[in-house]
């Protein structure tokens, strides 16, 4: 049994601002009686342009977001799973990231976001990932935490089910999924999708997302969860923007041995191939 935070906040460009509002969450969640904080993706900064995004890009070693996290961590012997931005491989590129920071403050576990979100909605937001953020290549497997076997996605990785399958077949305990989904899609699928990876994987899920106005362009629909691995949401931050918010829950591995003993969800490989 293990209480774990979720947290949501409104990033914009300001990377000095954005570290502020964390520092508060990490606050919360120590009060809290958290052994883990789970923030959004690109917690670090949302930029205007796909221009401005690559500039404000820092390495982790030169990015005083990071520095403040991993002190804090090590501060106050708290993890801490948060999306940042890296420098790219080619210069007028970024990487989408997220960082496992674990309770010494060091960067224990570093997955690259596999899916870009390219979409062109009619009277909703048009969004380009591809122009500015390089894809990730490989999926990571699973890692050891406090919590147990944590797994890493990002935001439009979650609508693409075979990653969260092969982490379920490593034996994940909680797949995070950190996001900054759109106001539309985040109606029409954010919770569906969320409960059906936690369903169909017999994990947890926590999804800590983006909420509220980042820029002129960019708005962010919240709703941080935390879902058990039966589908049930344990928690919801809705879509409140303004001061950074938690939530909490209990990661429960007595639930998790009941649920994957009493439905085994034994794939046919012969049939079809294994993820």
């Amino acid at each position: 049994m293990a209480l774990v935070a979720v947290g949501q906040l409104t990033s914009t460009a300001s990377m000095a601002n954005n570290l502020r509002q964390c520092q508060l969450l990490v606050k919360k969640a120590i009060h809290a009686g958290a052994k883990a904080l789970f923030l959004p993706e690109a917690a670090d900064y949302i930029a205007g342009s796909g221009e401005e995004t690559v500039s404000l890009v820092k390495s982790v070693q030169d990015s005083e977001f990071v520095l403040g996290l991993r002190e804090e961590a090590r501060r106050e012997k708290l993890s801490i799973h948060v999306g940042i931005h890296e420098p790219g491989l080619d210069a007028k590129k970024v990487k989408n990231t997220v960082l496992w920071i674990d309770e010494r403050g060091e960067i224990a576990h570093r997955y690259q976001k596999v899916h870009l979100f390219d979409v062109e909605i009619k009277n909703g937001p048009v969004l380009q990932e591809s122009r500015c953020v390089e894809p990730g290549m490989t999926i990571v497997p699973p890692f050891d935490t406090v919590l147990g076997k944590v797994a890493s996605t990002i935001c439009f990785d979650l609508r693409f089910p075979e990653i969260s399958l092969s982490h379920k077949r490593h034996g994940a305990d909680i797949i995070a999924f950190p996001s900054a989904f759109t106001v539309p899609t985040g109606k029409a699928h954010w919770e569906i999708l969320l409960r059906a990876r936690a369903i169909e994987t017999q994990a947890y899920v926590i999804a800590a997302a983006q909420v509220g106005r980042h820029s002129e362009k960019r708005v962010s629909y919240g709703h941080s969860m935390i879902i058990d691995p039966w589908g049930v949401v344990l928690a919801d931050l809705g879509d409140k923007d303004g001061e950074p918010e938690i939530a909490t829950a209990t990661i429960d591995h007595a639930l998790l041995r009941k649920i994957r003993s009493e439905m085994p969800l034994f794939r046919r490989t012969d049939v079809y191939p294994e993820v």
